[in-house]
């Protein structure tokens, strides 16, 4: 992706939620690359301002650009390939704040769709049942808006496809406020995406002790 007329957000510090000496947790706002972008000017991103400070910050996982919430990176190589490795096997919870166009029914549900890279428009993706790859969604509604017919919903991505939640929602008509990929016209109803990475629950890696890590949806 090019990131054209990239412009990060101002640098007021680290907001890191839970740090010791093998993994850190940090809120990565909305409009900041989560790793650095082809060229210079793309250099400024989560990674990179975590690395200011602690050297041995490595990616463990990504969040699209325009997400805020809570990103996790690892200490080191060894630490590093233990957090990839529960990633891949599903054994890090992730959950999401959003605010969705319409009334999303019935109130809880899960969206089996898999998904394909849109050859023609990379990096869009797309619904594709012949070469998609699978894709679950569970959702809950957590409050609904008449007035303005929209619903607050929390997201949990079983799988971890590339924007996954932004094209699964937009499937079933129901996209993400402010989505400039997927959204259509609901790209226009608010001035960022309102999709926010709210929860990560784990066993730490090295005693086992259960982490629930939370963020509060800055919309």
């Amino acid at each position: 992706m090019s990131y054209a007329g990239y412009s990060p957000p101002c640098d007021d510090g680290l907001d890191l939620v839970y740090q010791d000496d093998s993994i850190l947790v940090a809120n990565k706002p909305a409009g900041l690359l989560s790793v650095p972008g082809r060229g210079a000017d793309k250099s400024d991103c989560m990674a990179t301002r975590l690395q200011m400070k602690f050297p041995d910050a490595l990616v463990v996982h990504r969040l699209d650009m325009s997400t805020s919430g809570l990103m996790m990176f690892a200490r080191g190589v060894k630490m590093q390939r233990r957090l990839s490795q529960m990633f891949r096997e599903r054994l890090v919870a992730k959950r999401y704040m959003a605010v969705v166009a319409g009334k999303l029914e019935p109130a809880t549900g899960e969206i089996d769709l898999p998904i394909a890279v849109d050859w023609p428009n990379r990096p869009l993706r797309k619904i594709d049942a012949e070469s998609g790859q699978l894709s679950l969604t569970r959702y809950r509604v957590l409050s609904h808006d008449a007035a303005s017919a929209i619903s607050r919903v929390e997201l949990e991505p079983v799988t971890g496809r590339t924007h996954q939640l932004r094209v699964h929602m937009a499937a079933i008509g129901h996209p993400i406020l402010g989505d400039e990929l997927y959204g259509g016209a609901a790209s226009e109803s608010a001035e960022r995406l309102l999709l926010h990475a709210g929860e990560l629950s784990f066993a730490h890696p090295l005693d086992d002790v259960f982490l629930n890590l939370i963020s509060g949806p800055p919309f």
